[in-house]
């Protein structure tokens, strides 16, 4: 069988370990060709595909159910599950989600697009099948990198506690989106490097099994040696005094080796755990070699690994990253914190230079937020650089550790607003919304490259909580009047624009169009979004219609801030995948939209809504 055959993983079962390799191979060949044209994440998928292969070569979704931690690891198991047809469309809008979707295939168990919750998921849907009496086998694949963050160990906990049939299978290919760090990495090196880690394991059971037993006090102290001797010799024992059979390391990429250890655990009762060693980027040698650049990529050009038509024009994280180095350099106080994510959000140079002063925790935002709050504490200017959609997952911290104390932690939020390709998880919609509710804190957002610095420099002479938030995208060059003043850009009458942040671009072509029509409206840059200006609000007690155009929901946002406004933000709804000029067009974001309704009310065609 060839994979332009393969119609569904039924027909897997019938194929030997020899022809399933074939097939990974060409499932390799596919994922590389398609992932060049359409972009997405490429090493981590080409880590799995053996064991995604073994996967459903032993099991039957969706009676049997997977589900993948983060999820950008299952573009296999979508090729697999009757969607190959469709990857030409991968992270496009109307198109194929770059993780599991419930609603777009019976085969995806749970929605997952944030690191640790599948093991939480996977246990929910194995109690869930014991009560409800039904049938089949749940497994939840957990990357070693999600095993930094917290939700993880509480998922581990509560399911060796439940004592349900559950398979974990811990995907170990020592990297998140970067390099693992910390005690879990360490923990699972030592396994990675015990050579006969199954046979010493059964050779030390049964020398265990052999101690003598004289008596209940002197059998109290043998077991007491026992455990000793035991977190000694088997360093699996971790997993194993949470209440799970441990079963590994296995080669992740030995296809004979993982269906047989498959078929001996699909009917072992109680918790499991997996351990696989793969390798990330496997078979793409540019991948491989350098599996955090190809973490998720756009376009690029196979032979080189080059990305395709970049737009060499500096991005809103370069402008900051720059900014950052520059403060750092007169200020040994600055220090920089990622949850694993050092690249994307423009720390690299920062942990070159200052390598004392950065500090990666991993993929576990809250603790990143609590250390800070710590680092602020003991006298220190932590900045926190964090995805917006990653940033959600530390709410409380960000309230209870450092609001609370008027900390001066400073949150870089990068990503803010629509994010193109990586659909309802990662969309950098709310954070204006849970942060501006949050007393003490100050919030930014710059329209321009020039105004990241400026902000900056603000955000450190506070000393409070300031989050600064902008957008994936290239940082237009404009020269503004000062933004702390949320300057009026164009006067004049009747109708105000109050443009926030990035999406000044757009509200200046509103502008445009509505100028083109007849009228005269004015445009001011809102660069403070909270606390609210009281300057601007006397500037816009004398227009008629006050309208605000922001890339965050409409709901909680900086438009319901302001009293007696048109608010053009986000619909309480989740944007699906798209690009951002997409994305503004389908909510009716972008300039033509926005200038018709901005005519239609002012001409009183249409109610305020």
């Amino acid at each position: 069988m060839t994979f332009e055959n393969l119609r569904s993983t039924k027909s897997l079962k019938k194929l030997n370990a020899s022809q399933l390799q074939s097939l990974a191979d060409e499932i390799r060949e596919f994922l590389i060709q398609s992932i060049s044209d359409t972009g997405g994440h490429l090493a981590s998928n080409l880590g799995v595909v053996e064991l995604t292969l073994a996967l459903h070569a032993v099991f039957q979704t969706p009676q049997d159910k997977i589900v993948w931690d983060v999820g950008h690891q299952a573009y296999v198991h979508k090729i697999l599950t009757g969607r190959k047809a469709r990857f030409s469309t991968l992270r496009k809008i109307n198109g194929l989600s770059g993780f599991p979707k419930p609603d777009e295939s019976p085969h995806d168990a749970f929605g997952t697009g944030h690191s640790s919750t599948a093991i939480s998921a996977a246990l929910g849907l194995a109690v869930a099948r014991d009560q409800t009496g039904t049938f089949g086998k749940v497994t939840a694949v957990v990357g070693d990198g999600s095993l930094t963050g917290g939700l993880a160990y509480e998922g581990l906990n509560n399911a060796g506690r439940a004592k349900t049939d559950l398979l974990v299978i811990l995907n170990d290919n020592q990297m998140s989106i970067g390099k693992n760090v910390g005690a879990v990495a360490r923990h699972l090196n030592a396994l990675r490097t015990t050579q006969a880690y199954l046979g010493a394991k059964e050779d030390v059971r049964s020398i265990l099994g052999k101690l003598p037993v004289i008596g209940a006090p002197i059998s109290g102290g043998i077991e007491a040696i026992r455990d000793r001797l035991k977190y000694a010799i088997l360093p699996g024992v971790l997993f194993e005094q949470m209440g799970f059979k441990y079963i590994g390391p296995v080669d992740g990429h030995d296809i004979s080796a993982l269906l047989k250890v498959l078929r001996q655990i699909k009917n072992v009762k109680g918790p499991v755990l997996l351990h696989t060693i793969t390798t990330k980027g496997k078979g793409y040698d540019i991948a491989e070699q350098s599996p955090r650049s190809y973490h998720g990529v756009g376009k690029f050009n196979i032979e080189t690994g080059e990305a395709v038509s970049p737009t060499g024009k500096p991005s809103y994280t370069d402008v900051f990253a720059k900014a950052l180095l520059r403060k750092a350099s007169s200020d040994d106080k600055i220090v920089a914190i990622t949850a694993a994510m050092y690249d994307g959000v423009g720390l690299t140079k920062f942990k070159e230079r200052f390598p004392k002063r950065f500090y990666d925790v991993g993929i576990a935002e809250s603790h990143a937020v609590t250390f800070a709050a710590g680092l602020a504490a003991g006298g220190l200017k932590p900045v926190v650089a964090v995805y917006s959609s990653f940033l959600q997952r530390a709410y409380d911290q960000i309230i209870h550790d450092v609001a609370v104390q008027n900390l001066p932690v400073i949150f870089a939020i990068d990503h803010a607003g629509a994010v193109a390709g990586d659909g309802e998880t990662h969309q950098g919609i709310y954070d204006i919304a849970f942060l501006s509710h949050i007393p003490n804190m100050t919030i930014l957002a710059p329209s321009t490259a020039a105004e990241l610095p400026e902000m900056l420099d603000y955000a450190f002479s506070l000393n409070a909580p300031v989050a600064i938030r902008y957008p994936k995208a290239d940082a237009p060059d404009d020269m503004l009047p000062s933004w702390q003043a949320n300057p009026n850009l164009r006067e004049g009458e009747k109708i105000a624009i109050v443009s926030v942040g990035a999406m000044l671009p757009t509200s200046r072509e509103v502008v445009d169009n509505l100028q083109k029509s007849g009228h005269n409206p004015a445009l001011f840059n809102a660069g403070i979004l909270k606390p609210i200006c009281e300057h601007l609000m006397k500037k816009l007690e004398k227009y008629d219609y006050v309208f605000t155009i922001e890339d965050g929901v409409k709901i909680g946002g900086f438009g319901e801030s302001i009293k007696s406004t048109y608010a053009f933000a986000f619909p309480d709804k989740f944007p699906e995948t798209g690009t951002r000029k997409e994305l503004f067009a389908r909510y009716h974001l972008d300039a033509h939209n926005i200038s018709k309704r901005i005519e239609a009310i002012t001409n009183g065609k249409q109610k305020k809504k």
